[in-house]
Parts: C-alpha cells; structure tokens; sequence
C-alpha cells in the first residue's frame, strides 16, 4: 500500500508530507479552538466544526490532488483569463459584497447561500499572471512598455481593489509580487515606481477614506491598530493570546487543554497559533514554522534545479505568499507586529481560504512533478 502511494505521488515527497502534517495540525488546532463556539452556536456539538472542518480539507486536499495531476502549461494559459474574471469580482465584492464586521470580503453564491472570498481568488490569479509576464520576458526587464503595463499596472489594480476592505490580504498580495519581480529580474527603477504607486494609492485610499463613511470605518481601525501597537497599548485579543503563549512552556498542556481559546476572539483563525503554543508547547510552535519555512527552501530547490521559467516564477510566488501570510499569522499571535486579520494557511478553521491554498499546493507539485521527471532524465 504504502509503495503504491508513493509511486502514485511523484515530485518533491517533502512537501507532500508537509501537506499531510499540516492538515493533521489543522483538523487537532481546529477541533480544539472552536468548541466555545460549538457550545454557544451549536448547543454544545463540538463534533459539527470538527466534521465540517474535515470535509472542506478533505475537498482541499482532493483538489491539490487534481491540480497536482495538471501540466503547469495550463495554469499558463489561464492567467489571463483568471485576471479578466477576478477584478469584476473584486469590483462586485468592493461595493455590493456581504459585509461581515464593517468589512465587504465576501460574496453569496447564488443558490446555496455559501460564502466566497474574492480575494483568495485573486492571490491565485495575480501570481500566475505576473509568472507569466516575467516568463515572457526571460531577457532583463528594463522598458516601460515590458514593465508597466503588463506587470506593475495589474498588480496595483488587484491591490487597491482588495485594500478598502482587507488591507492585510492587499499587503501580503503586494510584498508577493514585488519579491517576484525582484527575483525575475524587473529594473530596479520599476520596483521604486511599483513602490512609488503603492504608497500613493494607500494615501489615496486613505484620503478618500476620510470622506466616504463606508470606507472610514476601516481607515480608523487601521489607525487605531498601528496606534495600539506603537504606544504598546494591549487589548484583550493581544492581552489573551500572550497568556496563551506564555501557559504553553516548552511541551504544553497538552491536545485539547488550552484554557485561553475560551476566551480568545478568533481562536480557530487569526489566533489559532497561540492555541497551538498553548496545546504543543514551543516544540509545536517550531514545528509549525518550520513546515513553512521547509517548504520555503523546498521551493528555493526547486527554482535551482528547473531550467524554465514560468514553472520557477509561479512556484516561488506560490510559495511566497503561503509563507508570508502564515509567519504574518505567527507574527501576529506573539505581538510582533499589529492585529491583522490573516488565517494561517492549511491549519486555521475556513472555506476559500482552505481551498485556495490547496489550490497553490497543488499548482507547487505539478511543477515539482515535471522538474523532477526533466531532472531524472
């Protein structure tokens, strides 16, 4: 059995067990930090969300599967059609999505009521779309028409689109794609100028925010967040989440007893690593990170050893912002930079976001697969 899973499971076997030991850490993280809400939602069925987080994962993973089974060449060929039908969503989800929190992220699919957060969409789309620009361009890229249009143009589009209502997503989407371009070689002068139209697209944003209450709302809890966090000031969520990391020492209480999730807002999303420090100690905190940062460098491996572009643009990309999002998480649960809202990719509780970065783990191992069968050639 055990042989016939690994002849059927080809490419980099290293992130494929990062991808299964994820998922355990998601089902025991989840199972354990939503049972305050199983209680006061579900009239005490602690099993709903275990099940319910069971099955999106089990979907995810079945998707990872079905993208890892496609040729990269597709997800190619399908950037620029990704594109076209992301920004009319974003556009949709700005101004006519559901608001949860004072914050438009989602919109309703029609006919079974689920949720469906564009922004996951647009991550996918962005980076294959600048993987494919880059690829285009093997050459050095130094002129405006090479550039801007085709690269920086898009990039800020997906960015203000998103940033209104999620300006922790529009960041890490940014950083992304700016390391991208860095890695692909694009003229220092077109990295200041990406730069240059972020911060004045986020001063805008933040002009026009003042003005129109929609948007306001959102502006002050940026300032009020960045204000916290450089006077010192700790709120409950912080406050609560540092008691987590602290009761954690260095194995922890233990699967199941963390005493802070109770309490903590979020536990089964944004703040699902402290309730994983409290539950697994500083061996479960490292452990976590260090899956992310291993198939950070699994990646790197990849890239070295590929000798095609695209397929080494869009893995890094991939992989790039699954990092950046997780440590942002991490960040986030130990005080290290302000509240932002950002799940962990593969373990925290979600639909979209679950999905989404089964999707990216499944486009990384296509490409593994093919580097690795050119490699043994």
């Amino acid at each position: 059995m055990i042989n016939r899973v690994t002849a059927e499971l080809k490419g980099d076997r290293v992130i494929w067990a990062i991808v299964a030991v994820l998922a355990l850490f998601s089902v025991l993280a989840v199972y354990s930090s939503s049972s305050t809400m199983a209680f006061k939602d579900r009239g005490g069925n602690t099993e709903f969300y275990l099940v319910k987080q069971v099955v999106v994962l089990s979907i995810g993973l079945l998707t990872t599967y079905g993208f890892y089974l496609m040729h990269y060449k597709r997800f190619s060929n399908w950037a620029p059609f990704m594109l076209l039908v992301v920004i009319p969503l974003l556009i949709f989800t700005l101004f006519f999505g559901k608001e949860v929190n004072d914050a438009r992220r989602w919109i309703v699919v029609p006919g079974i009521g689920l949720t469906f957060q564009t922004s996951d969409l647009a991550k996918i789309a962005i980076i294959t779309y600048i993987a494919r620009s880059i690829s285009a361009k093997q050459d050095y890229i130094t002129d405006f028409q090479s550039a801007f249009l085709p690269i920086i143009v898009p990039v800020i589009m997906v960015v203000m689109l998103i940033a209104p209502a999620d300006l922790s997503t529009s960041a890490v989407i940014f950083a992304t794609c700016f390391l991208m371009m860095f890695i692909g070689r694009v003229a220092y002068k077109y990295l200041f100028l990406l730069v240059f139209c972020g911060l004045v697209g986020f001063a805008g944003l933040i002009v026009v925010g003042q003005a129109v209450p929609a948007l306001g709302g959102r502006v002050e809890t940026w300032k009020n967040r960045l204000s916290d966090f450089k006077e010192g000031t700790v709120g409950d969520q912080v406050k609560l989440a540092k008691m987590a990391v602290a009761k954690g020492g260095f194995v922890g209480n233990g699967p199941g007893n963390s005493v802070q999730k109770n309490y903590l807002p979020m536990a089964y999303t944004d703040y699902i690593y402290a309730v994983i420090i409290e539950e697994y100690g500083l061996l479960g905190a490292f452990l976590v990170m260090g899956l992310f940062i291993l198939l950070f460098f699994r990646v790197v491996r990849l890239v070295t050893i590929g000798s095609k572009t695209f397929p080494a643009m869009l893995a890094m990309g991939l992989c790039l912002i699954l990092v950046i999002q997780a440590l942002a998480n991490m960040a986030v649960a130990v005080d290290l930079v302000p509240v932002m809202g950002l799940p962990m990719p593969m373990v925290s509780m979600g639909g979209t976001s679950l999905l989404f970065s089964c999707v990216a783990l499944g486009m990384i191992l296509s490409v593994s697969k093919h580097i690795e069968s050119a490699k043994d050639v």
